[in-house]
């Protein structure tokens, strides 16, 4: 490792240990970037995923598409609504509940039941229980073996950090799906519908991909500041986060036991735009 490197790697192990001043109890951080990794705390200890979550039920949906047992096109959902709807949010579903509350692609309504609806579908589809083909398709070829799944797919993973990075290294230079696949799931879909991000406010528009969140223009966001608009990740409830930055060829994925709450909205951004300070 040439003293450069060194010195980057110890710059970036230092700007994860803002963690240690978080209220959580625990809390764990990490980034990488091609041929390195770093990480800050308990990175074995499990924590609850929440909504990060959903990012590996979307890449198990884009597994079975390239594989033939779902088209993204097809009826998944109420109304006609299709996988695509359902992975974009777009289906008309509310964030909990089976009645559809407006017409699949008028609004981006975050829902956790469209979640539940898609993993199902996949599972009929595929003809196996939905957490088998999520640890066939992407758990077990990742070789995430700590994480689980214990109850739904749209936010009861339960894992360490090193799986996580694992899957944010995937989403640099993946190898589950082609690169074509995982770029349409990246860009935004259904384009100019409003919504709310639940806890984080109302943006006009709202723009999300096929699972994936994209920070494009929004702001305030709970990615930093130094974050490129073709930033694209998810957050959870439970205080966890998972980001990939294209421009910066970098992820960055936390876990902690804390609720997501103000006190996040400050550090997330502080941390990622640390980080990115030093990769940059």
């Amino acid at each position: 490792m040439s003293c450069f490197s060194t010195r980057l790697v110890s710059r970036a192990v230092d700007a994860l240990t803002q963690i240690d001043g978080w209220p959580a109890e625990h809390a764990a951080a990490g980034v990488v970037s091609p041929g390195q990794t770093w990480a800050h705390g308990p990175t074995e200890r499990e924590f609850q995923w929440a909504s990060v979550t959903k990012l590996l039920t979307a890449m198990a949906t884009l597994v079975a598409a390239e594989e033939g047992i779902v088209d993204l096109d097809e009826p998944a959902g109420p109304e006609g609504s299709t996988v695509r709807h359902l992975l974009a949010h777009a289906s008309g579903l509310p964030f909990n509940g089976r009645r559809p509350i407006t017409e699949p692609g008028r609004r981006r309504i975050y829902s956790n039941t469209g979640f539940e609806v898609l993993a199902a579908f996949v599972g009929e589809q595929s003809e196996m229980p939905f957490a088998e083909y999520l640890s066939a398709a992407v758990l077990v070829p990742l070789e995430m073996k700590r994480t689980h799944l214990e109850g739904s797919p749209a936010a009861d993973l339960w894992g360490p950090l090193d799986d996580l990075l694992s899957f944010g290294r995937e989403l640099l230079d993946p190898k589950l799906v082609a690169p074509e696949t995982l770029a349409e799931a990246t860009i935004v879909n259904f384009p100019g519908l409003v919504g709310v991000i639940p806890d984080l406010g109302r943006f006009e528009p709202n723009d999300w991909g096929l699972g994936f969140e994209l920070r494009d223009a929004k702001s305030p966001h709970w990615t930093g500041t130094k974050n490129s608009e073709r930033t694209f990740g998810h957050f959870g409830g439970s205080g966890t986060f998972l980001w990939v930055d294209p421009e910066a060829t970098a992820a960055c994925a936390c876990l902690t036991d804390l609720q997501f709450g103000d006190w996040a909205k400050d550090a997330w951004p502080r941390l990622s735009d640390a980080v990115l300070a030093e990769l940059l």
